[in-house]
């Protein structure tokens, strides 16, 4: 066990009293934090006070801190002390150590790791637009979270920040509660039932049916819209919304125990995934009905009672007929419900097939043929299908993420979920290390420990090839999270958008050289205006009046005025300047589907053509020793944007970027935000004093998780605000001919070119780099 002697110099500069308090707190903390957990507890407490705010901080985190990490883990202690470091320099120290204070309590109530790393950006965020309301609002913060979830309490202070925003009286009013307006937006967010709240008796009453533990988190899908996300199912742990209204009479604590029993339902009973190759919207819609029937049955030949549990919140009726939607849930009270009568024909049909397969119903393959023929017999009501919104509305259920063989389904896994691993070791040894120890040959990518060598390790036998290139991983990049900007409600969704750096494929390098064969002429032709940009070594400056050193020409000159009685030139100095380019440009290529279309009229795709350009202009720049990258950008969703480096700055311009280049393929969309926001990080790392982010484009930002033209639209526009105040220069090159409308409001009014004719994108783009790098 840890001894806070091992932290002697970090508590050097600590107060008696609070040296004391920490030694009373030790043997409590010991229980809760790992050894890790106890530095950054020890390091937390040093930092705050080397603030100099006094002693009460201190106390308050060494007090407060480890019922935070016994209510929602030690990995978010760090977070705390940096949102506390970070508030120094805009609120007093009594708005932070009230912070600290009230942390276990957001803790206790939000009970999820994530969850409490949002509430502390929330806080940031409200006092920069509500300084007075914060700390009225800690002081509530009990009974807040007691009606509210963490969304509900963003809305609800978001609203008094805005309407009261020059206010500071009624502002304080607002925040605590005192003023009618205050209890009518909160009654107006209160939600039926909190998560918090009957988590332990779920827990309970899952162990109590089926004698084994589930693992349950709160999702925070609240957190913008008063819907929520519906339960969801996801690494084997079942996730529920952090807060049910109440449905017509029913309490949202039933809603908590359908879904909950639901979602184990499908973890105890669904034995292997089901297939998804092959079927349509439609036929996935169907099968997911019949999958939840079948779970649902087998469980209720256990647990008899659950049928009312489930029955009672589907309420189709026979009348509803006007979409697909509706015969779905009808259908799902039909196999649900005994008593429920229907006399639709294809009600009916389902009925009786899932009847006659009662003693087969353990094969989930059950479920695949019978929602196949049913979606192909629902086809003769003439119906059309939207997966959107052609949904069953039975709130417990789930979204079937799960059973739908879209990875690898592993049944030890999902008996397991929520027991914490062992966390993998990366240990950095030496040649002799390495070939002294034995090998374990059936460790994997879960392997408690991983040894790793700085080198290429080589075998005794010297062929040339390595143990590496044979056998080797290369590690897969840590995810970056950028947040996205929210133009309806003026404010940035932190950390919401993820990007996944890709390693680029490597293609057949023939093809950009045969780009240089075509393209032979042009390169010839701008041969003159490359070596005109090239740095022309030291030049002397004439006819300045202070200088390095006279200029004897123009002294002659001034001296023959003068005994010619006329006004001499006093510019008879001279400097010598030393002329180098000092600029690093990177190259963001646009990768989306749309780029795999064909140019009108034409053989070759929209890829080709920026491949080409991309091959000109690398060899431009490279010939006059610019530093350049050039990276490439596709997404799909938020979670999901790729980003893939074909060749970084450090990197000569050689064979293997070109064959990443030769490799690059078009797929997913277009969210251009967050990529320009990776790209702007490794333009910032650059050393240069002129920093040029060029992006290609075929067309506008977009995603297929967001509806609004406009959202992504603005994010991008934000972007490049944020890149132009970090020293970025920002240009776009469209290849839309319908850019015009966008593109300007985008990347302002002179920061773009809208290329009319495609086909000459290769000869245009290295005459326009080197316009903007003169």
């Amino acid at each position: 066990m840890s001894s806070l002697d091992d932290y002697k110099e970090l508590l050097e500069n600590l107060e008696p009293e609070s040296i004391a308090l920490l030694k009373n707190a030790w043997p409590d903390a010991t229980k809760v934090f790992s050894p890790r957990g106890l530095d950054n507890y020890v390091k937390g407490a040093s930092a705050l006070r080397n603030l100099g705010r006094g002693r009460g901080l201190v106390d308050t985190w060494i007090d407060e801190t480890p019922q935070v990490a016994r209510e929602v883990g030690e990995d978010v202690i760090s977070d705390l002390a940096t949102a506390s470091l970070s508030l120094t320099s805009k609120t007093s120290s009594a708005v932070i150590e009230l912070i600290l204070a009230t942390a276990p309590t957001a803790a206790k109530r939000l009970g999820d790791a994530q969850l409490f790393q949002n509430y502390l950006q929330f806080l940031n965020s409200l006092i920069a637009q509500a300084p007075r309301g914060i700390r009225p609002m800690l002081d509530k913060l009990d009974v807040l979270f007691g009606q509210l979830t963490l969304g509900g309490l963003r809305r609800w202070a978001m609203w008094g920040a805005h309407a009261h925003r020059t206010n500071y009286e009624e502002q304080a009013k607002y925040f605590g509660l005192e003023s009618k307006e205050s209890l009518a937006i909160l009654q107006k967010e209160r939600k039926g039932t909190l998560f918090v709240d009957v988590q332990r008796r779920i827990n309970m009453y899952l162990r109590a049916l089926w004698a084994r533990d589930f693992f349950m988190k709160p999702t925070s899908g609240d957190f913008e819209t008063r819907e929520g996300y519906k339960p969801f199912i996801e690494n084997y742990l079942i996730h529920l919304p952090d807060a049910f209204d109440n449905y017509g009479d029913i309490p949202g604590s039933e809603i908590y125990r359908a879904a909950a029993a639901h979602a184990a339902a499908h973890l105890v009973e669904t034995k292997q995934p089901i297939s998804a190759e092959g079927l349509n919207p439609m036929q996935m819609a169907v099968i997911s009905v019949i999958e939840d029937a079948r779970v649902e049955a087998l469980t209720m030949r256990r647990f008899p009672g659950l049928r009312q549990v489930w029955a009672a919140l589907h309420n189709a009726t026979p009348e509803m007929d006007t979409s697909i939607g509706d015969y779905l849930n009808r259908l799902a009270r039909a196999l649900l419900d005994p008593d429920y009568q229907d006399d639709d024909p294809w009600v009916e049909k389902g009925r009786h097939l899932f009847a006659q397969a009662s003693d087969t119903l353990s094969n989930h393959q059950i479920s695949w043929e019978i929602g196949v023929q049913l979606a192909h017999n629902i086809r003769n009501k003439n119906i059309p299908f939207n997966p959107r919104t052609d949904q069953l509305n039975a709130p417990y259920l789930d979204d079937n993420r799960y059973f739908w063989e879209f990875e690898e389904f592993d049944l030890n896994k999902s008996l397991t979920a929520g027991y914490e691993a062992p966390k993998q070791v990366r240990k950095y040894v030496s040649v002799m290390e390495l070939a002294n120890e034995v090998e374990v040959e059936t460790a994997g990518d879960d392997a408690q420990e991983i040894w790793v060598m700085g080198t290429e390790f080589f075998p005794y036998e010297d062929n040339g090839v390595s143990y590496n290139e044979k056998e080797g991983k290369e590690p897969v990049s840590p995810p970056f999270h950028y947040a996205e900007w929210d133009y309806q409600i003026q404010l940035e969704r932190p950390t919401w958008v993820t990007v996944q750096e890709k390693r680029a494929k490597l293609g057949d390098i023939q093809c950009i050289d045969e780009i240089a064969t075509q393209y032979k002429r042009e390169i010839s032709r701008m041969k003159f205006l490359l070596d005109a940009m090239q740095p022309q070594g030291v030049r002397r400056i004439r006819k300045l009046e202070d200088g390095d050193e006279i200029d004897t020409n123009a002294a002659i000159h001034a001296m023959i005025d003068i005994r010619m009685g006329l006004q001499p030139d006093p510019r008879i100095m001279m400097r010598s300047v030393r002329k180098v380019r000092d600029i690093s440009v990177l190259v963001l290529l646009d990768l989306s589907e749309s780029t795999n279309d064909k140019v009108a009229g034409q053989k070759f795709t929209v890829l080709d053509l920026t491949r080409e350009a991309t091959v000109l202009l690398a060899n431009a720049i490279d010939k006059i020793g610019d530093p350049f990258a050039i990276h490439g950008f596709c997404s799909d969703g938020r979670h999901d944007v790729e980003y893939y480096r074909y060749k970084d700055f450090e990197q000569p311009y050689t064979e293997i970027p070109k064959g990443r280049l030769a490799g690059m393929t078009g797929q997913l969309s277009t969210r251009m935000g967050a990529a320009v926001r990776h790209a702007s990080h490794y333009l910032k790392i650059q050393k240069s004093s002129k920093k040029l982010l060029l992006v290609i484009t075929d067309g506008e930002p977009a995603d297929v998780d967001v509806r609004d033209p406009q959202y992504l639209r603005h994010d991008t526009k934000k972007a490049v605000e944020e890149a132009t105040r970090s020293g970025v220069i920002t240009y776009c090159m469209s290849l839309d001919p319908r850019a015009d409308q966008y593109v300007s409001r985008i990347f302002g009014a002179r920061n773009y070119m809208v290329v009319d004719h495609v086909e000459r994108l290769p000869e245009k783009l290295p005459a326009l780099y080197a316009g903007l790098t003169r």
